[in-house]
């Protein structure tokens, strides 16, 4: 799921705080985490709210199961 809310420059300047590396768009999962990015060097989750991501550690999610 796109994250539509986040213009596609700003999207490209995006980075993971604790690895730096590129956010992409969560696979769809939990109804909770529809809007939501993932690092995909490390596999955090950051929430976006209100079309603002969220880049917080400990904000962060770790995906899993």
């Amino acid at each position: 799921m796109t994250v539509p809310q986040i213009p596609p420059a700003i999207r490209e300047l995006l980075a993971c705080p604790r690895c730096h590396g590129p956010l992409l768009d969560a696979p769809p999962g939990r109804p909770e985490e529809s809007a939501t990015l993932r690092c995909a060097a490390c596999a955090l989750r950051f929430p976006v709210r209100d079309g603002i991501p969220v880049l917080l550690l400990d904000q962060a999610r770790t995906e899993g199961p």
